[in-house]
């Protein structure tokens, strides 16, 4: 019965053991996504429009040449940036689906053109599937260039991992995301925005691949 009672004692210790490591494990992991969603959201918040070289617009969605919402949201920013002087030079970045006619960046270039930005101080860099392809993309584009520095154009939820990502390419870069479009339309589009960030922004951290990107429908 000695025997007995000891084992039992020693199988309870270890399951209470094991349950204790389990708990701090899903209650540290649930902190990291807290503070993780925290600075997700703070740097949303934030718009530097100090000078650089350049201004990278992240591609979105195009149809047939035509920048989608978000996307047209992106570009309309990134035109107002170049109008007030922040950068002598606006970057398109993103390539094409298959059967597209287009690449986002071609989509984005011809869209800044008819907003009255001159061609020549358009950079149409087609590639990119995602925002780390993108990313690595510009960043070779910048040092063929010469461009040592960036003004990264978003959705606001966006602007911390897109920004993380071109630095990380080695790249000086800040971020100025836009305010309209449908990624800011309401609380319901923010959150969700915020929370898909978080996701993809710890899944970066973790891999350093990417985190995945918004499907875009309009």
């Amino acid at each position: 019965m000695t025997v007995l009672r000891t084992l039992g004692s020693m199988l309870g210790a270890g399951i209470r053991g094991l349950l204790y490591m389990i708990t701090g494990t899903v209650v540290v992991a649930l902190l990291i996504a807290v503070v993780t969603a925290g600075h997700v959201w703070a740097y949303a918040r934030q718009d530097d429009q100090g000078r650089a070289d350049t201004i990278l617009v992240l591609g979105a969605a195009q149809y047939n040449g035509t920048p989608s919402k978000w996307f047209a949201a992106r570009l309309d920013h990134a035109a107002d940036l170049y109008a007030s002087g922040v950068a002598p030079r606006i970057v398109t970045v993103g390539g094409k689906l298959a059967g597209d006619a287009y690449t986002e960046a071609q989509a984005g270039a011809s869209y800044l053109e008819g907003r009255g930005v001159p061609a020549s101080d358009i950079s149409a860099v087609g590639e990119g599937s995602d925002t780390l392809e993108s990313a690595v993309a510009f960043a070779d584009t910048a040092e063929s260039q010469g461009w040592g520095s960036t003004v990264v154009v978003t959705d606001p939820a966006h602007s911390l991992r897109a920004t993380e990502m071109v630095r990380d390419q080695g790249v000086s870069a800040h971020a100025s995301p836009t305010r309209t479009g449908p990624a800011v339309s309401g609380r319901e589009a923010q959150l969700d925005s915020i929370l898909h960030e978080t996701g993809g922004l710890l899944y970066y951290r973790v891999t350093r691949n990417s985190g995945g990107d918004y499907t875009v429908n309009d």
